[in-house]
């Protein structure tokens, strides 16, 4: 088993489908559910799955809801972001996560991989999202 960062294949069809809506203000909510070294998750993870996702004290089966950032363009590249999110006060290990949207079936959007084992105890475990431009944004389409 193993987790590989990738923006779900699924995600890339379902937004032609116009499945997904990114917008802060009245688009679909998302969330970011993390997971333990056991999972499997990459490019042909389709939905959100219980499947060896992390447990600890203060965390939440089906991960924290996101903070939707309004697409906009970067030169030639749309991008979208979130507002960065803290697991407060949490007791927990964590090896990858999975960003997916709670409105609509808990459709895949991407996997992220920590590159090894990340612990808080009794802290804040924090996902900071890279800066949003064409280079670097979590969701970017060239």
């Amino acid at each position: 088993m193993a987790i590989s960062q990738a923006m779900c294949s699924s995600f890339k069809k379902e937004l032609l489908e116009a499945k997904h809506n990114f917008l802060a203000s009245g688009g679909n909510s998302f969330k970011l559910a993390l997971y333990t070294s056991s999972a499997s998750l990459g490019a042909s993870t389709t939905a959100y799955t219980s499947s060896n996702e992390a447990s600890g004290t203060n965390y939440t089966a089906t991960g924290a809801a996101l903070t939707n950032i309004d697409p906009s363009n970067d030169g030639t590249t749309g991008i979208t972001d979130f507002s960065n999110l803290t697991f407060s006060t949490v007791t927990i290990t964590a090896r990858g996560a999975l960003i997916y949207n709670d409105t609509n079936a808990d459709r895949a959007v991407c996997v992220l991989d920590f590159g090894g084992d990340k612990t808080a105890t009794a802290g804040d475990f924090t996902i900071t999202f890279p800066t949003a431009n064409a280079s670097n944004a979590i969701i970017r389409i060239a």
